[in-house]
């Protein structure tokens, strides 16, 4: 009997955190894996929000050809093209490719063009590329405020976004960066967001805790302020205000990375997906975990426990056996702030739609300590090693401490 061919776009967490953990659910006369992507390599994309602050890069890319060659997983460099879900098919810049089951793991992209000037004036945090240049940007100003000239830096969180946390982030470390230099009264700091409170997806007790970091490092934030427009040195909101500002910061709003005309997407090309399985609808030989489907919140922990969902059901159903049963998901994540670190750990309602926090559970909590930034670092550390030698991360025993401890710290990126 043939293998079944999976092919999975992608490698990002999602996309190899599906086929490792398929990898070692099933041996390879029975599935037969090629990840394509069109890099070879896995961008630990927690790491980089410390770009702006001077960590090095190099060691947050990880390699996969050994990875992939341990594992007896295929891998194809090329772009995809499209996608022909009647005749199960990849068009690929290399070619044709045939596949059985289908993994979409492509992320999401960013449109900054969907507010006037916001591409020309702002800094992404999108990319290492633009966090390199908005350390530049920071530096700068830091020089400018040495000589006596006062900063203003903005942060903005537009509509359309998924994955507000990562701003919040470099905006704390950002005025523990300052303070080190003695330069923090020589720069204001502004955070807005569109979100009818901060970090709004980790639900209230998030909110009052960022609301407290704001208030007492003097950062000046702002709920439910749309942006509509940036300009050289200003910014307007539908609300009709406006600020200054000499540093734009900003996470754009983002569409799926691989528009996908042939199967079912929303406004903004983001499959259309089963919950518990990822199984695009209407199509249940094509999954899409992690960022390119449409659960609302993007964060690296979701991509990986969707990631498991998806293996476990290709799994399942090879072996003619049910899908294992899936707990509703628990967010957890560790928020840097370079002198210190909040922690959250978020239970999400199961039947309550996507992406709503479970406020009654025991497990929603969230508190500061400075030894959750060693934990994360560890975390991040844990993930790359094991993607390095082709293993799935969620069965690390590293990963079940953090299960079992107050709260977990894991990487927070798509």
């Amino acid at each position: 009997m043939a293998a079944t061919e999976v092919i999975v776009l992608g490698s990002g967490f999602a996309g190899l955190e599906t086929a490792f953990r398929l990898r070692a659910r099933a041996g390879e006369d029975a599935v037969g894996i090629t990840v394509v992507s069109d890099r070879d390599d896995f961008l630990a994309r927690p790491g980089t929000v410390r770009l702006p602050f001077g960590a090095a890069e190099a060691p947050l890319h990880v390699p996969l050809a050994g990875a992939f060659r341990r594992r007896g997983i295929g891998a194809v460099i090329a772009t995809v093209e499209g996608i022909d879900p009647g005749r199960g098919q990849v068009h690929t810049s290399r070619g044709r490719m045939a596949y059985d089951k289908l993994v979409i793991a492509t992320g999401a992209a960013t449109r900054p063009e969907e507010i006037a000037g916001l591409a020309e004036h702002a800094r992404s945090i999108a990319a290492p590329g633009a966090l390199h240049q908005l350390g530049a940007d920071l530096r700068r100003a830091a020089q400018d405020a040495r000589h006596g000239r006062l900063q203003r830096v903005l942060f903005a969180v537009p509509p359309g976004n998924h994955c507000t946390v990562p701003l919040y982030e470099i905006a704390l470390m950002l005025d523990t960066w300052l303070r080190r230099r003695q330069l923090r009264d020589r720069v204001e700091l502004a955070f807005d967001t569109c979100e009818r409170s901060f970090v709004e997806a980790f639900g209230p007790k998030m909110h009052a805790l960022i609301a407290g970091q704001f208030a007492a490092r003097g950062i000046e934030g702002r709920t439910e302020t749309t942006l509509t427009e940036a300009h050289e040195r200003t910014v307007g909101f539908a609300d009709g205000s406006g600020r200054e500002f000499d540093v734009l910061a900003t996470f754009p709003p983002q569409v799926a990375a691989l528009g996908c005309a042939e199967l079912p997407h929303d406004d903004r090309r983001f499959l259309r997906c089963a919950p518990d399985t990822c199984a695009v609808t209407g199509h249940p030989e094509v999954h899409a975990p992690g960022d390119a489907g449409d659960f609302p919140l993007k964060l690296g922990f979701l991509a990986m426990l969707q990631a498991d969902a998806v293996a476990g059901a290709i799994a399942a159903e090879l072996h003619g056996t049910p899908p294992p049963a899936r707990p509703a998901p628990v967010v957890r994540h560790v928020l840097d702030m370079l002198d210190d670190a909040a922690f959250a750990e978020v239970p999400l309602v199961a039947d309550g739609g996507p992406g709503r926090v479970d406020e009654s559970s025991a497990r929603y909590r969230v508190g500061t300590g400075a030894f959750w930034r060693a934990g994360a670092r560890l975390a991040e550390a844990a993930l790359s090693a094991r993607f390095r030698l082709g293993l799935p991360f969620r069965a690390s025993t590293g990963w079940a401490a953090l299960d079992r401890s107050p709260c977990g710290s894991v990487p927070h990126h798509a």
